[in-house]
């Protein structure tokens, strides 16, 4: 029995993994799809290779917060392990379904929650230190990138901007004997320069999404003492990765395509800032959602930038109305560094409400961040306080 369990218990971690791969894969590699930079399936390999390497190294912290301080590591038997994955895997399925990257740790976390509600045993100051951290993370998240937007975003654009033009990157030269790569036909080099930054960036991303989400495939099997956690970890990234070449597909669409039509510095940017807080997060064992600061930090961004029109003794005396568009995002292309207005002095004439991001596909993500967690607690709860540990 105990050797069925365990088989199932693979099994159950495998397809949270794939799930986790699914909806991670497209946070970290959607931007850089969405340009035209990577293939899907090129993206797929770098999400295996960087997520392993996330998870083998600052994600261990995670899987040791998850697999015995929210809830003692005793109740985590091998069926309540089992059973909690399951919980964990079909919340996911259902975001998966829909093509929205769902945020993986907060399903987790509230799986094991309602294990704990269940048994009476839940460590509410661990949970309280986690859920504070979701609230802080997402909101330092905005507040950055709102102040990058006001204060920097435009030098930045006017000095770095990096724009992609028709035609691959590389062509291949074969007038000589051996043939060799050159830049392709349209092809700059500051364009080379900022392609690489993005697709570094995005490795980053996926690094940072395996030092939290490895334990939300493995941690209550590792608590269980079922598994070690060097075999959890080798299991929780190879399950990401098939998910990353596989489902992923259709979240990497979402987040490059339909949310928001980011120009590549700010893609840039909302890369850096989302995986530099969840990697920090996940160093100090809170599992954070990577998704949620990074559509928060795109928002903060074009916000940020559209307040521009206006000073804040503007804003606050209403003397000018301050509206939000992606078209923020982009106002600035082609200028030179010395035609940069001041804040106040710009035109607010392409900055419309309308324009920062799809307002239904971005209802969508938020409904189903709420639902996935919510879900998984419940479920949990319910079946625990039936049939038990």
């Amino acid at each position: 029995m105990v050797e069925v369990l365990l088989v199932a218990g693979l099994i159950v971690a495998g397809f949270v993994g794939f799930n986790i791969g699914g909806s991670s894969t497209g946070v970290a590699f959607g931007p850089a799809v969405g340009a035209g930079l990577l293939r899907k399936v090129t993206a797929g390999a770098l999400m295996s290779v960087f997520v392993l390497l996330g998870g083998w190294t600052v994600g261990r912290n995670v899987v040791e917060t998850m697999g015995g301080k929210i809830v003692p590591a005793d109740y985590f038997t091998l069926s309540a392990s089992v059973a909690i994955l399951l919980f964990i895997g079909l919340g996911m399925l259902v975001a998966n379904v829909y093509g929205v990257p769902v945020s993986t740790s907060m399903t987790a976390v509230g799986a094991i929650a309602g294990l704990g509600l269940a048994v009476g045993d839940l460590n509410f100051e661990e949970m309280g230190r986690i859920v504070l951290w979701w609230i802080v993370a997402p909101v330092l998240a905005f507040w950055i990138g709102g102040v990058i937007g006001r204060y920097l975003y435009p030098h930045l654009e006017a000095r770095f901007a990096v724009e992609t033009t028709p035609g691959s990157l590389f062509a291949l030269d074969r007038s000589g004997t051996v043939p060799r790569p050159t830049l392709g036909p349209n092809t700059t080099p500051r364009e080379v320069v900022g392609s690489a930054l993005v697709v570094a960036i995005a490795c980053y991303m996926a690094f940072s999404a395996g030092a939290s989400n490895v334990a939300n495939a493995v941690a209550p099997l590792v608590g269980s003492e079922a598994i070690e956690m060097n075999a959890g970890i080798l299991l929780g990234g190879v399950a990401i990765g098939l998910g990353g070449f596989t489902i992923a597909r259709r979240t990497m669409d979402t987040v490059g395509t339909d949310l928001t039509d980011l120009p590549i510095l700010a893609a840039l940017i909302v890369a850096v800032v989302s995986s530099t807080i969840t990697t920090f997060l996940s160093y100090l064992g809170i599992p954070v959602s990577l998704a949620l600061s990074s559509i928060m930090c795109i928002v903060g961004l074009g916000w940020g930038r559209a307040t521009r029109v206006a000073t804040i003794s503007d804003t606050i005396t209403r003397k000018k109305e301050v509206d939000v568009s992606v078209h923020a995002l982009t106002a600035d292309e082609g200028r030179a560094p010395e035609d940069v207005e001041r804040i106040g002095e710009e035109e607010p004439d392409d900055l419309r409400v309308g324009d920062l991001y799809d307002a239904a596909a971005t209802a969508r993500v938020i409904s189903l961040w709420i639902f996935s967690p919510s879900a998984a607690a419940t479920i949990s709860y319910l079946f625990f306080r039936v049939v038990g540990v």
